[in-house]
């Protein structure tokens, strides 16, 4: 007889530690995007100064909750190619940092997804944006 509680796959596991790499990839592309924005703004050529200043401002947006949870430009498109086969009925795996969930798609909308989540219940569903969180089809880690 099979175990009811079942070990996370090894595949989930690497999007797990792959998702940690894309949220400091999401950090640099911000810190990029703030070089350029301050080289333009201020006209300064890119030195020391200007990429402590950056580095800074970048910092301190990261402590900014909104505005870490919508700057994913990196980790965005990746859940989004990872899930784009994703369809109602599918089963997957819900990654968020050092948990990994198996749930059921349930409706999908665009970049939005509908999956039934064994913490809220068999009634009700979660919806996210494909941008924000990492679903990944659970057809692809056997």
């Amino acid at each position: 007889m099979r175990s009811p509680i079942q070990p996370v796959p090894v595949a989930v596991q690497q999007w797990m530690r792959r998702a940690r790499y894309l949220r400091w990839l999401d950090a640099g592309a911000a810190w990029l995007a703030l070089v350029a924005g301050l080289r333009l703004a201020v006209g300064v050529p890119v030195g020391g100064p200007l990429l402590v200043a950056a580095g800074v401002v970048a910092a301190l947006g990261a402590w900014a909750a909104p505005l870490r949870v919508r700057w994913r430009p990196v980790s965005g498109l990746v859940g989004v190619r990872v899930s784009r086969t994703l369809r109602p009925g599918d089963r997957a795996w819900y990654v968020r940092g050092e948990r990994a969930d198996v749930v059921i798609v349930t409706a999908r909308h665009g970049l939005r997804l509908s999956i039934s989540a064994p913490e809220v219940g068999a009634a009700e569903s979660l919806s996210v944006r494909r941008t924000r969180v990492l679903v990944v089809p659970a057809a692809a880690t056997v």
